[in-house]
């Protein structure tokens, strides 16, 4: 059987458990949402061990902070509003319409997809979990097939846990992305490049399936004059290295004023060092998975070095690790450098300086948009104007990261970064259908303007066309 065939087999069966019931009860959304709860905390050690068999090494306290635990305060938020997100809307009637009454009604849309990256395997398989079927969808998820462990993992666990009929894994390689791709969801979600984001989107277009592309970017960070050095340094070292840069929310690229630049790149340094010290850095720092990220990177270092680039590396010590690259700072790059045009996705932050404040702004605007921006600054007139003049995905103020967790907040990009958010109740509205609703109560309105015409109808329509 065809990669195409064996999909579409669990695809009607899926269809068939959701037409079977189509509108779950919240009791019943919740006991899935449970389930999930269960096979995290029940299974969490073997999840961590998998993660980091697939890195080559990833920090077991890492993958639960980074993944686990945002996922767990995910479910309990979930839970604790489902019943609120899951009412009807009543919405307004104008005037003349003042007989009837609106409201929205939210539907599950059915079946749908999630392709996941390697770099991020749980949370961005189990996340996107928790909206869907929060909404009352069934789910069908496409891990990686570079992180083989975690996705054979969490296919077992998933069939432990759920029925077929409710959440499905399949397992593949590009034929089967391709496949999958392919298939009529009712909505599609894809988190990864956009070079496979746009290949995706062109699939789903065959069959008009909705899709949230999570793409990624250049996200960049941007320290005003008035902001503290050593604590903006703190917050870009944890932002930077988490998972060895592999974040699609890293801070890519950092603009400081010129006369600030030697004090970041010291106070860079001495962060790494100190939350990397040489005792527990080998426990600590995470592994570049993958050869092919591995050599571009390192291509990249040794393009910025050929035409003349200041190159910072602090050594942390890993004489045994395969694929890894010491932190890396890249002082002023050309523009034309190799990481000055793509998104990093690893370890190596250039420094960018700025005379003024607006030069920094227009860097910034001149620049495919971001899936996140990070501003560093005290000043209320200051972080107004700069979150005035730019656009992006998401921002944290004077931290790095900090906005994905919090969810209460959708979570997406723009343009080239992406589009559809997600997350909490935005989450639940993305997997839904928003269907509107018109009952008449007492008396339609609509009898006002049946034919035969005459001077009812004309005072009518007058009425209702007044500015």
């Amino acid at each position: 059987m065809t990669a195409y065939g064996a999909l579409e087999k669990v695809f009607i069966d899926q269809r068939q458990a959701f037409d079977a019931d189509m509108n779950p009860s919240l009791a019943a959304r919740r006991e899935r949402l449970m389930r999930i709860a269960q096979l995290l905390k029940e299974n969490s050690q073997s999840l961590c061990e998998a993660v980091s068999s697939d890195f080559g090494h990833r920090s077991h306290d890492e993958t639960m902070m980074l993944e686990i635990v945002p996922l767990m305060a995910a479910l309990r938020h979930t839970r604790s509003h489902l019943r609120r997100w899951m009412r009807a809307e009543p919405r307004a009637c104008s005037l003349e319409f003042m007989h009837l009454a609106n409201y929205v009604q939210y539907q599950p849309l059915g079946i749908v997809g999630v392709m996941v990256p390697w770099n991020y395997p749980l949370f961005l398989s189990i996340g996107p979990l928790i909206d869907i079927l929060a909404a009352g969808n069934r789910v069908i998820i496409k891990p990686s097939e570079l992180a083989p462990q975690t996705s054979s993992l969490l296919s077992a666990l998933m069939r432990k846990y759920f029925p077929e009929g409710e959440v499905r894994v399949v397992e593949g390689g590009a034929d089967v992305a391709a496949a999958f791709s392919s298939l009529a969801f009712d909505h599609l979600i894809f988190t990864g490049s956009t070079a496979v984001g746009k290949k995706v989107m062109a699939a789903a277009a065959a069959n008009l399936t909705p899709v949230t592309l999570e793409l990624g970017g250049k996200s960049p960070a941007l320290i005003a004059p008035d902001y503290d050095i050593k604590k903006a340094a703190r917050d870009l070292v944890f932002g930077k290295l988490m998972n060895a840069g592999q974040t699609c929310i890293a801070p890519d690229y950092v603009l400081v004023q010129k006369d600030r630049l030697d004090d970041l790149i010291d106070a860079l340094v001495s962060q790494v060092r100190q939350r990397y010290p040489r005792d527990s850095a080998a426990k600590d720092y995470t592994s570049l998975l993958g050869e092919r990220g591995y050599t571009r990177l390192t291509e990249g270092l040794g393009d910025c070095q050929a035409k003349g680039v200041k190159v910072v590396t602090v050594d942390l010590d890993l004489p045994s690790r395969e694929r890894s690259i010491g932190p890396t700072f890249v002082i002023n790059p050309a523009c034309d450098c190799k990481l000055m045009e793509e998104e990093i996705f690893g370890p190596i932050l250039p420094i960018i300086s700025y005379e003024q404040l607006g030069e920094a702004v227009g860097f910034i605007r001149t620049r495919p948009r971001p899936l996140a921006l990070y501003l560093f600054t005290k000043d209320r007139v200051t972080e107004r104007s700069v979150l005035e003049n730019t656009i992006s995905g998401n921002v944290t103020v004077n931290g790095t990261l900090l906005h994905v967790a919090q969810n209460d907040l959708p979570f997406g990009g723009v343009g080239p970064s992406g589009f559809g958010a997600y997350h909490g109740h935005d989450g639940f509205k993305r997997f839904s259908h928003a269907r509107g609703v018109t009952k008449v109560r007492l008396f339609n309105p609509a009898r006002l303007a049946m034919p035969p015409y005459g001077r009812l109808t004309r005072l009518l329509a007058k009425f209702m066309a007044r500015s």
